[in-house]
């Protein structure tokens, strides 16, 4: 009995011990940041239980772009923006006879077109997210299970005609759950509609431009990228990686910021609010465990080794071909929209973007993540960016 007791106290104290090894490593490789360079922004979004980050994040951008153009800080509304596109989305599916998605996801190009088309009003002209349904911030578990069936039902209806009623009904719907779009509204004394608010505002919409970066359409010529979300169809530039990512830093140093849209689906986005391109071969060496063992890790804990490894974690070098291949296997995707508006520094040396999320001030960073220049290389999507903030020479090849 004894000695089974020695045991356990001999387990406990090694257990004690790997805790605190690991610890103590995760606190030794967690990256110390210096700025480079950080663009003005306005306030941190929390989009909540809503699959609105498109929306939220390119606001901020728009935000952003004012700011930049006039000094002055503007928190619109991406109820505003919701409303519209919805409604917008809902009547291409009809068109379609149900043959095309329907979500609550979408791209950097509704916003633009909503406050080309439509305007745009300051957050405080329509309800607060979530209050009309009694909740604090957007819930849109509700809203959304009412919403699909009712778009659903009308475009797979067995009708000969279609009544112009399901527009009444669908408009209500998106009233009752993100409030309804004023007409007028007051802000700092003088009256509005959205069009003339819009026009108030500083920026020239046609300024905006998106980037992408695929070998399956030619190069310094523009297309549709082909996911779901982009149901609009806006064409984007397409322009080799290495330009892709000259891009942005052109526009990080000349204090333009960037709409982005890409993939978070991989280990190496934490919730901490890192980003690494993460080298699965290299990291599970360093971890003394065989590739095998490696792949069979849950998620959960290939993010503990992350976590432990920190800004020591081996990345890979992203290419050309990789983002190809990445994106004709599915294992790219466009799952997520952030706002880029800095470069910092770890204490190695390594670069990353400073990235304005929408989750409110979650992580280590309150709402702010750093993504390093490789991660945004393999994992952009496209980008919408101020065509001023491209390099001279490689708008002459777009023609821009």
């Amino acid at each position: 009995m004894r000695k089974i007791l020695t045991l356990v106290m001999l387990a406990m104290i090694a257990t004690g011990v790997q805790a605190e090894e690991k610890k103590d490593s995760a606190k030794k490789n967690k990256p110390v940041f210096t700025v480079i360079k950080e663009n003005p922004i306005t306030t941190i979004k929390d989009q909540n239980r809503s699959g609105t980050c498109w929306d939220y994040s390119t606001l901020s951008f728009f935000e952003a772009e004012i700011l930049k153009a006039t000094g002055k800080k503007y928190t619109l509304c991406e109820a505003f923006v919701a409303n519209k596109t919805y409604m917008e989305r809902a009547i291409q599916v009809v068109r379609y006879h149900g043959d095309c998605q329907f979500a609550q996801g979408g791209s950097a190009e509704d916003v633009l077109q909503t406050l080309k088309t439509y305007g745009i009003c300051p957050i405080d002209a329509m309800p607060f997210p979530g209050s009309l349904y009694g909740d604090s911030l957007n819930n849109f578990n509700e809203f959304f299970s009412v919403l699909e069936p009712y778009v659903a039902a009308v475009a797979k209806s067995n009708a000969k005609k279609l009544s112009s009623a399901w527009k009444t009904g669908m408009q209500g719907i998106l009233d009752a759950y993100l409030g309804k779009c004023p007409e007028k509204f007051t802000y700092e004394g003088k009256e509005y509609t959205p069009k003339s608010f819009m026009a108030s505002l500083g920026i020239n919409l046609d300024d905006y431009v998106s980037i992408t970066s695929y070998t399956h359409h030619p190069f310094y010529t523009a297309f549709a990228v082909e996911v779901q979300d982009n149901w609009r169809f806006p064409l984007s530039y397409n322009v080799p990686m290495d330009e892709m990512m000259q891009i942005i830093d052109n526009a990080v140093k000349n204090g333009y910021t960037v709409a982005w849209g890409g993939d978070v689906s991989e280990p190496g986005f934490t919730r901490q609010g890192l980003a690494y391109a993460i080298d699965d071969k290299k990291t599970q060496s360093l971890q003394g465990s065989d590739m095998a063992k490696w792949l069979k890790m849950t998620a959960a804990k290939k993010r503990d080794v992350i976590d432990s490894l920190g800004c020591t974690v081996p990345e890979i070098v992203p290419t050309q071909q990789m983002r190809q291949e990445r994106f004709d296997n599915w294992e790219l995707t466009d799952d997520h929209g952030m706002h880029i508006f800095g470069v910092a520094k770890d204490q190695n040396g390594k670069e990353y973007y400073m990235v304005q999320n929408s989750w409110g001030e979650t992580g280590d960073y309150k709402g702010i993540w750093y993504m390093t220049k490789a991660f945004i290389a393999a994992n952009t999507m496209d980008f919408l960016i101020n065509k001023n903030a491209i390099p001279k020479d490689i708008r002459k090849k777009l023609g821009i």
